[in-house]
């Protein structure tokens, strides 16, 4: 049944494909308008989608919504400007060539959505979809079933199938949408089911924009300001229970100021995360499932049988499938926490003597989603980024570079492909066309 759907909503979009990309920028942010207006509304149903999925602590108008709400303005306010064709110098220099950029809507996308922010990493990808002018289909993440139902539902309240559609179910429903041929498909996920999108993609020769994740770095250096580092570090891991693509892995420091970070964090975590005292996960949210809980507590146990030490925090519960912000030190360089994205509330923290020391660690873990540097010398943040690689860098601030938006977000190799945000998701929707005239004159009405 799943795949006649699949065939009977693939059909409608390809037929309304025409329609969507020569439609105006007025009627373009209608569509994104009826969303936006929509999502103004959406608030309490998706924080209780949350709370189901996750455990997430409810509030009136989560992030998650929000953040789909500034998406959704920005483009109704600039995409005229986003889809007028961008000149371009010609070489040949003849007053009646003229060249330029036209932004050509790919066509029926596929948006695959993530468990760890089902919603708004749905729809964010959706709106810059709909300002380039496309058709989409969307396959939410089925580990967050009440989140999933809750976007289906405002999904099919804004729009017609013809323009965006929605199906449910486990990973055989996302297997069979990747058999058809989508002129884009964008996915946010592991970077093992990142291969396997990029795999299928390939059959039918179609582009993709992958979200992915890895081993995200913060480095301190002696200048840094630790009350600033200690907040930023513990808030990436705290938030959504550290099931967060820019969450910091580990930590470098020097090692004679190792002791007031670890002590610096310790209470930035007794302050987000303690109640009376004690820890309460009420806080936090909770893991997905018990095979993400177990396998970072494996992590944990593995790191302490080879040597580590927990220096905070420690405490788990399997029945309610929450664990209390740790820190480990100590950590051997072969366990396994330090081989794999963590993707919970733990976070590595390791001492260095010199600077090139600190570096050749983060060079040998790859080409992460995001870098973060606590430092106020210039010189020694501009080595940084020379010396690493990693999807994006901010400096004295957590993800700065996310939630500014301004910037292009995304990987790179296994991090991710592509990029969004702004005028890049918008971009990473369309196709950049060349166009190269002479001899066109505007013809008397």
């Amino acid at each position: 049944m799943a795949n006649v759907e699949i065939d009977r909503v693939f059909a409608l979009q390809q037929a309304n494909v025409w329609k969507m990309k020569t439609s105006t920028a007025a009627e373009r942010k209608a569509r994104i308008i009826r969303l936006r207006d929509r999502l103004l509304a959406a608030g309490e149903e998706v924080a209780e989608a949350l709370y189901k999925d996750m455990g997430r602590p409810k509030v009136e108008m989560p992030f998650d919504v929000q953040n789909s709400i500034d998406t959704a303005n920005e483009a109704i306010e600039h995409l005229d400007e986003w889809m007028a064709p961008a000149p371009v110098r010609p070489n040949i220099q003849n007053p009646s060539v003229k060249a330029y950029v036209h932004y050509e809507a790919r066509g029926t996308v596929l948006i695959l959505g993530p468990w760890n922010f089902p919603f708004h990493l749905c729809v964010e990808p959706l709106i810059s979809a709909l300002a380039a002018g496309n058709s989409a289909v969307i396959k939410p993440a089925s580990m967050a079933p009440a989140t999933s139902a809750v976007l289906a539902k405002i999904v099919r309240d804004v729009f017609d199938e013809s323009e965006v559609a929605v199906f449910e179910g486990s990973s055989d429903v996302a297997n069979a949408l990747l058999e058809k041929p989508f002129d884009h498909v964008f996915f946010t996920g592991s970077p093992k089911v990142g291969k396997i999108i990029m795999a299928a993609a390939a059959k039918n020769l179609t582009s993709v924009t992958l979200e992915l994740g890895g081993k995200n770095p913060a480095i301190i250096d002696e200048t840094a300001d630790l009350d600033e580092a200690a907040s930023g570090i513990v808030t990436s891991r705290v938030m959504n229970n550290g099931q967060t693509c820019l969450s910091i892995d580990y930590v470098l420091v020097p090692e004679a100021r190792t002791k007031d970070l670890i002590d610096k964090m310790s209470s930035v975590i007794k302050d987000l995360t303690y109640t009376d005292g004690k820890f309460d996960s009420a806080k936090t949210g909770r893991f997905i499932d018990d095979r993400n809980f177990e396998r970072v507590k494996g992590y944990v146990d593995d790191a302490v049988e080879r040597g580590a030490t927990i220096a905070f925090g420690g405490s788990s519960s399997p029945n309610e499938l929450t664990m209390e912000p740790t820190i480990l030190t100590e950590v051997p360089a072969d366990a396994e926490i330090m081989q794999d994205e963590i993707f919970g509330p733990v976070t590595v923290v390791l001492p260095y003597s010199t600077v090139d020391d600190a570096l050749a660690t983060i060079q040998r873990h790859g080409k992460p989603l995001g870098s973060l540097v606590f430092s106020t010398d210039e010189a020694f943040v501009e080595n940084f980024i020379q010396n690493t690689t990693s999807g994006g860098v901010s400096v004295n601030s957590w993800a700065g570079h996310y939630f500014d938006g301004s910037l292009p977000f995304g990987g790179v190799n296994g991090s991710g492909i592509g990029s969004y945000h702004s005028i890049y998701g918008f971009k990473a929707f369309s196709h950049e066309r060349a166009v190269w005239q002479r001899g066109v004159t505007k013809v008397a009405a």
